[in-house]
Order: C-alpha cells, then structure tokens, then sequence
C-alpha cells in the first residue's frame, strides 16, 4: 500500500549529512508553482473491493534549514483501517527535506512496517560531491537526483502544457540504493469523479519496477488535476496479488483552485 506513499521524524544535526560547506556552490532554481507549505491531501486506499486503509501527504508549515539551504519538509503516511488492520497492519512513514529553490532532497527517511516487515532508510544527499549516504554506505549519484518520496513533488512541477499523447517525462531517482529512471508516460485528458466533484485531469502510466510489486511495467494509472496544483487525483494498478486503488478524499492549502469539470 505505501509503496505509493512516503516519511519519518528527523532529529539529526547538519553535521551528520558529512558535506563540507566550504566549497562555495551555485545550485539551480526550480519554478515551483504546485505547491506551497501547509498543503495536506487525504486518499481513501481499496484493496480490492475492500476499505484498506488512509494515506496522508503534506508539507508541514515549519522550516529547517540544512546545510545553509531553506528546506521544504514533505511528509507521507500511509496507514490499514478497519477489518484490514486487523488482517494485515500497515504503518508507513516517508519524508523528505527538499530544497525550496533547487527542488532536491537533502534528507530522507522511510519507515516502512507492513504486516511485521519493516524497513528502516535514512539517506543523506551530498549534491556537492554527488554522494548518497544511505545507512552508513556512499553510493555516487548523478546531478540533482530525487529520493523516492521528493521525486512525487518534483514531478508535480513539470510543465505538461504542451504534452502530447504518448510523450514520455524522467525523473531521476534513487530507490533501494540503486539508481532509477522514473518515468511517467502521458495518455491524454479524462474527466474523474471523486470524492471532491468531477475533476478535469491529465492522465498518466507511471513506468515503475516489475515484479516487486507490481506484474509489469504498465500496471499503474495516474490521474492528476489539470491545473496548477498537479494534485494526484486517482492512482489504481494491478498487483502481485490484486488490485489496489487511491483516491481523492479531501485537500487542504493549495496553491490554487482545482480544475472541476462542468
């Protein structure tokens, strides 16, 4: 379920990501206009025919600042309710510490414990020397690489306003100590009923990683709003083991309106 999802609670000192500040540094300037502090989207998860469970993304209203960098702090929950809890108990947290001009992580975290299997990730991004240290290991990394939650926010800043059906967008992002192309992969424009109302959307197939989760590379459909915000506004694919379904089911502090059909 949280595959989809991302966080966890920092409390480290900068001194702890080993980046030597010394080494004056000019990083790009990301256009942000998706997303801004105090965002909070709420989804309803489906496994199947059944109620499974709640996810959480927000973007909390508090500053850090990190190795002299302004961060956003972005954070995902994902959590089984009802009668899934009982049978399969899932209480994930991802979060990442973006740069709020450059648009790249400094910082992330995942604990993942999902029916007694549990993950635990802290990563710390050196974008001077091009170094991830994920739990104690240096991996090299190519300019401006995402983790796995803050490529979500990322994505959400791309222009798609000229897209055409079948174009294809990368985001590259690290993922399990590996290095990972994300790419998602443009369908066209549908109208998705929700929670909210009837939504104008951009619909997407997230190319994704075969046979971890998911059966094959094309397995999952996005939809996100056709606006500003880029809200995601359904996410559905075909598992190892089923289905599972996300949607929409209320958002708060957005950047702008969201585009309802009429």
């Amino acid at each position: 379920m949280t595959r989809l999802l991302v966080v966890l609670c920092l409390c480290c000192s900068i001194s702890l990501c080993g980046i030597s500040q010394d080494i004056p540094v000019t990083y790009r300037i990301k256009t942000n206009n998706a997303f801004k502090k105090g965002e909070k989207l709420t989804y309803r998860i489906h496994y199947g025919a059944v109620n499974a469970g709640i996810a959480v993304m927000s973007v909390d209203n508090t500053s850090k600042e990190i190795n002299g960098r302004q961060t956003l702090h972005v954070i995902g929950t994902g959590t089984s309710a009802g009668a899934f809890d009982w049978v399969f108990k899932v209480r994930d947290r991802y979060e990442s510490y973006i740069d709020e001009e450059a648009l790249m992580p400094w910082l992330f975290l995942r604990r993942v414990d999902e029916g007694g299997y549990k993950i635990i990730q802290n990563q710390y991004y050196d974008h001077v020397n091009g170094k991830v240290n994920s739990n104690g290991k240096s991996i090299d990394v190519p300019n401006y690489i995402q983790d796995m939650y803050s490529a979500f926010y990322y994505a959400r800043t791309i222009d798609f306003s000229a897209a055409k059906k079948g174009d294809t967008y990368a985001v590259p992002t690290f993922v399990d100590d590996e290095i990972w192309n994300l790419k998602i992969k443009y369908l066209g424009k549908e109208i998705v009923n929700s929670d909210l109302g009837k939504i104008n959307c951009l619909k997407f197939c997230p190319v994704i990683q075969k046979g971890r989760v998911f059966k094959r590379e094309e397995d999952l459909t996005l939809w996100i709003s056709d606006d500003m915000n880029h809200v995601p506004i359904r996410l559905q694919g075909e598992i190892l083991f089923g289905s599972i379904k996300m949607d929409i089911s209320a958002v708060a502090g957005l950047v702008g309106s969201l585009n309802f059909a009429k």
